[in-house]
C-alpha cells in the first residue's frame, strides 16, 4: 500500500533534511518538477528524485537541516500543503540564481533566523510530482539585516561581490547541487 498525502509531505521534508536517497526514490515521482528551481542551480531543475536531492544538497538546506522544528499539513486527493518553521543560524552563503546564473548572494551573517514557509506539493500515482513554496523571505532578509538594508549588511554584500566571493559561493552551491543530483 502506498503512502498517504501526509506521509508524502513529511517524506519530502525529510529528504531535504537528510538527503535520504532511498526515501527520495520512494516518495518523489519520476516526473517531479520544482517550480522553485528557477532561483536555484540548474541541477535543481532535473526531473524526479535527482532534482529534489540537488535542492536538499545546497548549503542553505544543509546548514538548516536540523532547523525544521515543526510542520503541519493538510491535504486533498492530489495536493498536500506543508507549513514549516525554519530556525537556525545563518552561517553559510544564501545564494539566489536567475536563469542558472548568480542573481544575489548574501554573505554569512551569523544571525539567527526564524520564519515560516508554506509548501504546496502536487501528488500523482502515490508520489510527489510538483512543488511550490511560499516563504516569508522579507522576514528572513530583515533578520539578516539585508532588507531593509542595514549599512553593515550592504557593505558586506558589495564587498562580497567585488572580491569575487559571491561568485565563488555560487559556484560551490552549483557544484554541490550537481553532485547531489549525480548520485541518484
Amino acid at each position: 500500500m502506498g503512502k498517504d498525502a501526509s506521509e508524502l509531505g513529511r517524506g519530502l521534508v525529510r529528504i531535504l533534511e537528510t538527503g535520504d536517497r532511498a526515501l527520495a526514490a520512494d516518495v518523489v515521482h519520476a516526473d517531479f518538477r520544482n517550480r522553485e528551481a528557477a532561483v536555484s542551480p540548474r541541477a535543481c531543475s532535473i526531473p524526479g528524485p535527482a532534482g529534489v536531492l540537488a535542492s536538499g544538497g545546497l548549503d542553505a538546506h544543509r546548514l538548516q537541516r536540523a532547523a525544521f522544528p515543526y510542520h503541519r499539513d493538510c491535504h486533498e486527493d492530489d495536493r498536500v500543503w506543508v507549513r514549516l518553521r525554519m530556525q537556525g543560524k545563518h552561517s553559510g552563503p544564501f545564494v539566489r540564481f536567475r536563469d542558472g546564473a548568480l542573481d544575489r548572494a548574501v554573505a554569512p551573517t551569523g544571525r539567527e533566523i526564524d520564519f515560516e514557509q508554506m509548501h504546496v506539493l502536487g501528488l500523482r500515482d502515490g508520489k510527489v510530482i510538483s512543488h511550490e513554496a511560499v516563504r516569508d523571505d522579507v522576514t528572513m532578509l530583515g533578520q539578516l539585516g539585508v532588507f531593509p538594508a542595514e549599512p553593515t549588511g550592504m557593505f558586506r554584500m558589495v564587498g562580497w561581490r567585488l572580491t569575487g566571493q559571491a561568485k565563488r559561493a555560487a559556484e560551490r552551491v552549483t557544484a554541490q547541487a550537481a553532485e547531489a543530483a549525480a548520485q541518484v
